[in-house]
């Protein structure tokens, strides 16, 4: 009987012979899970919906699913992306079907095309964000905006794991409007939840919302950066926490617009 050596596995998983990517929505409540959180969520999805997902080699065998740019924590998004690797050919429309239905409410599957021509990583390097800033005046705002683009560096303190890290807002900063308009309160998530009459539906929160194109940097300026990087030079701080939404992904072209990754 041949040996085994050490880290080999004696059955090694079937090759890769496709990959399919996908843009799934992080909504309502599902914001704030973490990417560890969401990576099991589809980890799970994928054995129960039985796709023929392909896996890595060795003692301890994971499902390749490729991930790029997660959304931090606490915040939505509509435009998350994953690759999954496949060890035959799936319709990418039936595959994301399944794994729509297998996953919980709030991870939502939005497109799915076979992947090619690179990676997913190099069709993304910038991303739009929604911020919704209830009891902040549209115009005290743009205010804050203008000052912070009128500088040519503004850097926020992050404290990681590994410890305190400056980061470069404006550098990063692609474009930056700000208009009026009704927060969302949850969105698809609270879209879900039954009302008993149509009296007991609030009214819509009017607020400033700022939108953001950012691009992609080491350490990847979040939403929280770009509201610290205004307080930081306009003293704006909202008297409720914003709520984030990432809108799109995409490699940025010089008229400021986002490409697609699934283009």
């Amino acid at each position: 009987m041949a040996r085994v050596r050490p880290g080999e596995a004696a059955n090694p998983a079937p090759p890769t012979v496709a990959r399919v990517r996908l843009r799934f929505a992080k909504r309502g409540r599902l914001r704030f899970l973490s990417h560890r959180d969401v990576a099991r969520s589809f980890e799970r999805a994928v054995r129960r919906a039985g796709l023929p997902v392909s896996h890595s080699h060795g003692f301890s065998p994971h499902p390749r699913l490729s991930w790029v740019g997660a959304a931090p924590t606490g915040a939505a998004s509509e435009a998350e992306y994953v690759e999954i690797g496949l060890t035959r050919e799936v319709d990418p429309g039936e595959l994301a079907r399944a794994l729509d239905v297998a996953l919980p409410d709030g991870l939502d599957v939005l497109a799915a095309v076979p992947a090619g021509g690179g990676s997913l990583a190099d069709r993304i390097d910038a991303a739009a964000w929604r911020i919704e800033l209830p009891g902040v005046d549209p115009v005290v705002l743009a205010a804050a905006v203008e000052a912070l683009l009128a500088q040519e560096r503004v850097v926020v303190e992050r404290v990681t794991p590994s410890g305190r890290r400056e980061v470069d807002v404006r550098a990063a900063l692609a474009r930056l409007e700000v208009q009026s308009g009704d927060a969302s309160g949850g969105a698809a998530g609270a879209a879900r939840s039954s009302v008993t009459s149509a009296d007991a539906s609030p009214a819509p929160q009017r607020c400033a919302i700022l939108t953001a194109v950012v691009r992609q940097t080491t350490p990847a300026v979040r939403p929280d950066d770009v509201l610290g990087a205004l307080d930081v030079v306009a003293g704006l701080r909202p008297p409720v926490p914003a709520r984030a939404t990432r809108t799109a992904q995409g490699l940025l072209d010089d008229r400021g617009i986002l490409a697609d990754p699934l283009g």
